[in-house]
């Protein structure tokens, strides 16, 4: 008898249903003190999911630290330890608002006696611990509270909070969708006092939108969402002192953000604060011991101030302080004075600082990620605060994220590339040597061989001026240069991001391996305006969102058309979110070059979008009206000749289904051909269910019928 396996090709069921999902370390966090980490396992045997922490050099577990075999909780939670690690705080009932924040039932759950205590009756978001871990902060209805746990007795910070008119402690909507957090609120070093920025968005104009649910009548689903040129929430800066119980307002002068706060020491709060176009940032200082505060930097550019690459401010025990930005033509570290003098430039090189993980006192260095070993790799280095005896942590070749311990004398990085599932391991923080690997997904590698995927191909593009932009190429396994192959490209394209990046496969990627299995090319490609290549190429698009990056695209397209083996009549585009953009930018505005594109959630007017993310890199649209218009898909609805489906989430309080509908309505007018997908209650991401099973498979019909 001869033993054969057939080769499997991919269905769209494989990719949703898990078929392809690695091994991975859930709920992952190094321990506040000891030199272990935590993780979230789940015992089969016990039906229950339990916190188990880990030794670092043996990765033995050690001590189960909660289980939910003992009380009342039901699947996934959150969890938090105290800094002295003998309490956690275990979320139950999770519940999302958007894309940061969540809401649900809260305890404090005490290693030592063993008991869980509620923090308080109903829904509430953010708690925290205080330092001393003898207090947790927490909002609940727009308001900040203290509990103690050890007289019980729960203090109300704030009593003005009101849906839709003042939120204390949590940021407002388009604080936590372009400023990236959910917790507007800080604790003191020493846990006597307690900074919160207030959130007046009484004059923000509100969006509504309809939700079907079940329900006999739909329900009608208001908040606070500020488009281009419209009003903002007044935000401010207050602090409550838990000795006196009086509440300080600073006066932190003219701006129209406080992106963050953070408090330098027991006495010291600090604020940045951006003005309206996000070109002006200032970094405040304020002694509460002495009632005295001023600026400390003060930095203006020409263009925008991109705060993701400042987002790492660490002050030292001496009062100095470390920060990044980009006035190097690179985002790199420096080192201030306590006054904010500048004293030196740490890191320096034609590439990018990308993520920050610390630094270690003892050792005097600095962890950090960066794209110094290229723009589509991602690594692990340390530096002295000198600058000098730089190392290499982690491999070259490849994307590494890290989790260091409490004293950086371990990190587990999480490494992997286009060849390489996830890999998870133990690393000595010193020289980034391997201790012991917890998981490397061979496994999964071996599954794949059944279904013998496609290779992602890294190559290079020019961009219509001639740049080289960096680009992949997946082409059919049994691909005959000989033959005419049609092209789908895939892009996202928007500022500061890039889709050709050396990791592991998304979902995605799945998607476009069975493109590729069933005779389609797919190309992806990172025009001008995106991340990983420094300040000057991904400001290029300042003020002209759309313009560059749809010439940039293009030119990709028809250098793909030029090649012997590309069918240039059947070259399609797709994308989601800004890549929906720019898909139906392509279709309607190069209608001779692309024949088919789907947009799913799309932009189709930047004044519908929100102030903070458009402002920054289009300006006010009073200001650069032609920005706006002269890319705006609406305007171009008569050069429509090639097939175009438009997809979105009837709730997406992202980027509103008003996209979709105003360009369907546009196109209606026109009398337009074109075909449309709403995905009912469905937020930006289309998810829940079956529901991306039904978009990729109605997708992948829709390459095939027309393409």
């Amino acid at each position: 008898m001869t033993l054969w396996s057939q080769t499997k090709n991919i269905t769209v069921d494989d990719i949703w249903n898990g078929t392809f999902r690695p091994d991975y370390l859930y709920g992952l966090k190094a321990m506040p003190q000891s030199d272990k980490y935590s993780k979230i396992d789940i015992t089969r045997q016990k039906r229950a999911y339990e916190i188990g922490i880990y030794n670092y050099a043996t990765l033995q577990r050690e001590a189960t630290a909660f289980s939910t075999e003992k009380f009342p909780f039901v699947g996934y939670f959150e969890y938090e330890f105290s800094p002295d690690e003998q309490q956690i705080i275990i979320g139950s009932k999770i519940k999302p608002i958007y894309r940061h924040s969540r809401k649900g039932t809260y305890y404090v759950y005490n290693r030592d006696t063993k008991k869980l205590e509620l923090i308080a009756q109903g829904d509430i978001q953010e708690p925290s611990f205080s330092p001393a871990g003898d207090k947790v902060a927490y909002i609940k209805d727009n308001n900040l509270f203290i509990k103690d746990l050890i007289s019980k007795k729960t203090i109300q910070i704030t009593s003005d909070g009101l849906k839709n008119h003042i939120i204390n402690g949590i940021p407002d909507w388009v604080y936590e969708e372009e400023f990236s957090y959910s917790k507007a609120y800080e604790w003191s070093k020493d846990g006597q006092k307690l900074a919160y920025v207030k959130f007046d968005e009484t004059d923000v104009p509100e969006f509504s939108m309809i939700r079907y649910d079940d329900e006999l009548y739909p329900k009608v689903e208001t908040f606070k969402y500020p488009k281009a040129g419209d009003k903002n929430s007044k935000v401010s800066l207050h602090y409550y002192d838990l000795n006196t119980g009086k509440t300080k307002k600073l006066n932190l002068g003219d701006y129209e953000y406080i992106p963050r706060i953070q408090w330098a020491n027991a006495d010291c709060l600090t604020a940045i604060t951006l003005n309206r176009l996000q070109n002006h940032i200032k970094l405040y200082k304020y002694n509460t011991r002495y009632n005295k505060g001023g600026f400390v930097i003060d930095h203006t550019t020409d263009k925008y101030i991109d705060l993701e690459a400042t987002d790492n401010l660490t002050f030292l025990p001496d009062g100095k302080f470390i920060w990044s930005n980009e006035t190097s033509g690179f985002n790199h570290f420096y080192l201030y004075d306590r006054k904010g003098k500048m004293l030196r430039q740490i890191t320096k090189g034609n590439w990018e600082v990308t993520d920050f993980y610390g630094y270690d006192p003892l050792l005097n260095r600095i962890f950090y990620q960066s794209t110094e070993t290229g723009s589509k790799n991602r690594a692990v280095y340390s530096i002295d605060l000198n600058g000098k005896h730089k190392k290499l942590l982690s491999p070259a070749n490849g994307t590494s994220d890290t989790e260091f311990s409490a004293n950086h004398k371990y990190f587990i990085n999480t490494f992997s590339n286009i060849e390489t599932p996830y890999t998870f391991t133990v690393n000595l923080g010193e020289n980034g040597k391997i201790v012991k690997t917890i998981i490397d997904n061979k496994a999964l590698l071996n599954k794949l061989k059944d279904y013998d995927l496609p290779k992602k191909e890294f190559t290079t593009f020019k961009s219509a001026n001639g740049m080289d932009l960096n680009g992949y190429i997946i082409k059919p396994k049994n691909f005959d240069p000989h033959q005419k192959y049609p092209v789908l490209i895939y892009q996202y394209s928007g500022p500061n991001v890039q889709t050709v990046r050396n990791a592991w496969n998304s979902s995605n990627d799945y998607y476009h391996y069975l493109l590729a299995q069933q005779g389609y090319i797919v190309v992806s490609a990172d025009p001008r305006g995106t991340g990983g290549r420094g300040a000057a190429f991904k400001k290029l698009t300042y003020k002209q969102l759309g313009k560059l990056e749809l010439e940039d695209i293009s030119a990709v397209a028809k250098q793909l058309g030029d090649l012997p083996y590309v069918d240039a009549k059947r070259i399609g585009i797709w994308g989601w979110s800004f890549g929906g953009f720019m898909s139906s930018n392509a279709i309607l505005k190069k209608p001779d070059l692309f024949r088919m594109a789907i947009a799913v959630a799309p932009v189709t007017n930047w004044r519908f979008y929100d102030t903070v993310y458009t402002e920054r890199y289009n300006g006010l649209p009073d200001d650069n009206p032609d920005g706006y218009d002269d890319n705006s898909p609406l305007f171009f609805t008569t050069g429509l000749k090639g097939k175009f489906l438009l997809v979105h989430g009837s709730a997406d309080d992202n980027v509103h289904v008003q996209n979709s509908m105003r360009l369907a309505r546009k196109l209606q007018e026109n009398d337009q051909p074109f075909d449309e997908m709403i995905y009912t209650d469905k937020n930006h991401s289309i998810y829940g269910g079956k529901t991306r099973n039904h978009l990729f498979k109605k997708m992948l019909r829709y390459v095939k019928n027309n393409l």
